[in-house]
């Protein structure tokens, strides 16, 4: 599977808004975001012109599907798997990406970032029920148990991520055990509670795909 290899600052001052693709990094003040206000690429005049309807629903398209280290062709297939659900798309949309099992590892702080628990996944260091499971788009479900492997527990990212855990804690949906680094899936998350995210107009991304 292709996967983005150029340097992440760059999607976020494309986006304008921190994306936090490096983690508890991006909350400093030396992130490249607020030395270089415009967006990569080429002159202010070409960056600065009117972004017409499409532009804004293809920026905001942009935006979560980075934020959860999507490539175009995943990301059409959560989004349709979402379409397809009974309720409110861009509702069950954020449903299905919260419950991708590298976002999981990330929320339990058991990395820093959601690129470093896509690695931990894909190397074989989570358990899901006392399984191992090495995909990172798998789907986690409610009362689902996740931790790392005994022998990757004193791993240095799995370490540097925990730290968050003392200083943030977890979302209200999950419970995280730190001594053991082990967590619980308690409910699947509503749209309105996943507050780091309130930036996102989802309805916009469901009419880009409607078109």
């Amino acid at each position: 599977m292709g996967r983005y290899i150029q340097a992440n600052c760059r999607l976020c001052r494309t986006e304008k808004t921190k994306l936090f693709l490096k983690g508890d990094r991006c909350r400093s003040d030396k992130c490249p975001i607020h030395r270089k206000k415009n967006a990569p690429g080429r002159g202010p005049k070409v960056r600065m012109r009117k972004v017409s309807n499409y532009g804004v629903q293809l920026r905001e398209k942009q935006k979560l599907k980075r934020s959860y280290g999507m490539l175009e062709k995943q990301f059409k297939i959560f989004f349709d798997k979402a379409n397809k659900m009974k309720g409110i798309t861009g509702e069950n949309l954020f449903a299905l990406l919260e419950r991708r099992l590298d976002n999981m590892v990330y929320r339990m702080h058991f990395a820093n970032s959601r690129k470093q628990a896509r690695q931990i996944v894909t190397h074989g260091h989570v358990l899901v029920n006392k399984k191992r499971v090495s995909i990172p788009s798998y789907l986690v479900k409610e009362s689902d148990e996740i931790e790392i492997i005994e022998k990757s527990k004193n791993m240095t990212v799995v370490k540097e991520g925990l730290k968050q855990f003392t200083s943030t804690g977890v979302m209200p949906w999950l419970e995280v055990d730190p001594d053991k680094v082990w967590g619980k899936v308690m409910a699947i998350p509503r749209r309105n509670d996943i507050t780091d995210m309130r930036d996102i107009n989802e309805q916009l991304i469901v009419e880009l795909y409607s078109k």
